[in-house]
């Protein structure tokens, strides 16, 4: 006995697809910055340093005087050594007084002459010139201060957007061929 049989074909489908490619651009332009850095505002103020030196009694202890130092000086010098001299004068005519009558009169007067007459023995010694201490120095130190104001930076920044391009693809498709069953029994 004979079964019957079923015979199926298929045929597929075929389809041809036309696929265009999505384009996209993306640009990221850069910031646009701006940068200013103000300059600090500095302020030094000095006074000055003060030096005094007197050396006055220094140049007086060399013989340096000035005219007018020096006339008085010697004008005191001279009335001193006057007054020196008038008692000295004083002193001998006293000296004479008392032993005028005597017989020391004579002695007296030479003993006077001896003390007047004759060299007079200097003394000698090593003296330091200008004496310690003579140069006077007084100094007064200067001073500084410095002031700084720090100034921030302006800064001025812009972000640009990015600038994007975007074309969609595209896809169209064509039937080649259609799909088709077939069915055939045989018996």
């Amino acid at each position: 006995m004979r079964l019957p049989q079923i015979q199926i074909r298929t045929t597929d489908a075929q389809i041809d697809l036309n696929i265009s490619k999505s384009q996209q651009y993306i640009k990221q332009p850069n910031a646009t910055q701006h940068i200013e850095q103000p300059a600090a505002i500095l302020e030094i103020n000095t006074t000055r340093g003060v030096l005094k030196i007197d050396s006055s009694q220094a140049r007086r202890d060399l013989g340096l005087i000035g005219p007018i130092e020096s006339s008085a000086n010697y004008a005191e010098k001279g009335k001193q050594e006057a007054l020196k001299g008038m008692a000295r004068r004083a002193r001998e005519g006293r000296q004479m007084m008392e032993n005028a009558g005597k017989d020391q009169g004579r002695a007296t007067i030479q003993n006077i002459a001896k003390q007047n007459h004759g060299p007079h023995r200097v003394q000698f010694n090593v003296k330091f010139v200008p004496t310690i201490g003579s140069v006077k120095i007084d100094y007064t130190p200067g001073t500084t201060d410095v002031n700084i104001e720090r100034r921030d930076p302006i800064i001025d920044a812009k972000v640009n957007k990015p600038i994007h391009e975007y074309t969609p693809g595209k896809v169209t498709g064509t039937m080649v061929q259609r799909p088709d069953v077939d069915i055939d029994v045989n018996i």
